[in-house]
């Protein structure tokens, strides 16, 4: 299986769906990674805290066993998404998926509290066309902490169908959440080890693993 996560920041591919692309690897599948934003400032601070960004992602991608080919960035300014037109966002998103053919997509959550994690949802929206994308045979949305549990929309209430079992994984996916140092707080911030942590046990409780994450399944062709 070829499975696409589109991350509007890095950390929320591993935050929402890491044991689940590490699952997807070792049973053989091949995993792409598609980082929508990145930071763009050129005050000096700013650029010192871009290079440390870059090195963490690229420790992600190795950690992840990720292909340098099979890894995307858009680069477009984060928390600044919603002033990029929609179709040129789009046009970025449909190319990556012409390239990479993905079967399985893993989008954010459309009620996700920022409005990064929403524009990219409506944007993934549009390149799952079946008779555009016919490679693309399921649409999984994924749960990010501190963005998902921080909407207070009364419909935008995440409530997962799919539970992957990631209990051989829930290890590694921490250690590999280590490496955005710049991001991991400490308990209660949501983004922590312990968060992650219960969040998967409180998942895998609802599906009867040690471990699990949880996804809302938006379309499957089969």
């Amino acid at each position: 299986m070829k499975t696409l996560v589109v991350a509007p920041h890095p950390d929320d591919e591993m935050l929402g769906a890491g044991g689940t692309l590490l699952r997807r690897k070792s049973e053989g599948g091949t995993v792409g990674w598609l980082v929508v934003t990145a930071l763009t400032s050129s005050d000096k601070s700013d650029l010192e805290r871009k290079k440390a960004r870059e090195v963490e992602i690229e420790n992600v991608r190795i950690a992840l066993g990720l292909d340098v080919k099979d890894a995307w960035f858009l680069n477009y300014p984060t928390t600044r998404l919603d002033t990029v037109p929609m179709g040129e966002l789009v046009a970025a998103i449909s190319q990556v998926m012409q390239d990479f053919q993905p079967e399985e997509v893993l989008v954010p959550f459309w009620g996700d509290a920022h409005t990064d994690h929403r524009i990219v949802f409506d944007a993934v929206a549009a390149c799952t066309k079946w008779f555009r994308y016919p490679s693309i045979k399921r649409v999984l949305a994924y749960e990010t902490l501190s963005e998902t549990d921080s909407s207070i929309g009364r419909h935008n209430v995440f409530d997962p169908n799919v539970f992957v079992d990631i209990s051989d994984w829930m290890e590694e996916k921490i250690q590999i959440l280590h490496y955005y140092q710049s991001e991991l707080g400490e308990f209660p911030f949501p983004r922590s080890e312990e968060a992650v942590r219960a969040l998967g046990q409180v998942r895998g409780a609802a599906s009867g693993f040690p471990s699990a994450e949880a996804f809302i399944l938006l379309k499957e062709r089969c």
